[in-house]
């Protein structure tokens, strides 16, 4: 294999992993386009591959989701096993990446902040795969299906992602939990119902 054939091969990857960082995100390419000042359609063509990557458009976009150039092109592991997170927010809850690399088996440590109110049941999502949880601190409103359940600390629960499910604070405190999924659970939230106005 040639270098011109790795130079390939790692370009053409840069697109797959950038559709798959910006729908773990929950972005649009719309939203995607007003952080980054990248139109929509050139955001487009880089993830289907159509346009070659250049660090004009990679610099913005390592910078706004908050990942190093080098994860953006998949340059080679350095020796540091240390992942070194960049924790970001989607539907109101911090998302902490503690695995590095995007696909295969996803970790993250998941802080849901505390119910503001009287108690409205969390939102229902779905998407293909399946999803281990396990609460490290407070209590964790678990919506799946027509269930509600509360785990405390210490409990861990695991289900099949296509059951409509949500997550909430079962009260007034913050609640931390440890959320695994494949690369099945990484496709993008459809809603179980419609959102209410």
């Amino acid at each position: 294999m040639t270098d011109d054939d790795d130079l390939t091969g790692v370009l053409g990857a840069v697109g797959p992993r950038l559709r798959a960082l910006r729908r773990e995100r929950g972005a649009t390419l719309t939203e995607l386009s007003e952080a980054t000042g990248i139109s929509v359609s050139t955001l487009s063509r880089l993830e289907s591959g159509q346009r070659r990557p250049t660090l004009e458009l990679l610099l913005p976009l390592a910078r706004t989701h908050g990942v190093p150039l080098d994860e953006l092109v998949g340059a080679p592991q350095t020796g540091d096993p240390r992942v070194h997170p960049r924790p970001f927010t989607r539907h109101g809850q911090t998302y902490v990446p503690l695995t590095r690399y995007l696909g295969g088996l996803q970790a993250y440590k998941q802080i849901l902040p505390a119910r503001q109110a009287q108690a409205v049941r969390p939102e229902q999502r779905t998407h293909e795969g399946y999803e281990w949880l396990y609460v490290l601190s407070g209590r964790l409103w678990l919506a799946l299906g027509d269930r509600d359940i509360i785990l405390t600390s210490g409990e861990a629960a695991e289900f099949d992602t296509r059951t409509p499910h949500g997550f909430g604070s079962a009260d007034t405190r913050p609640v931390e939990f440890l959320s695994l999924f494949g690369p099945q659970g990484e496709r993008m939230h459809v809603r179980a119902r419609p959102a209410t106005r």
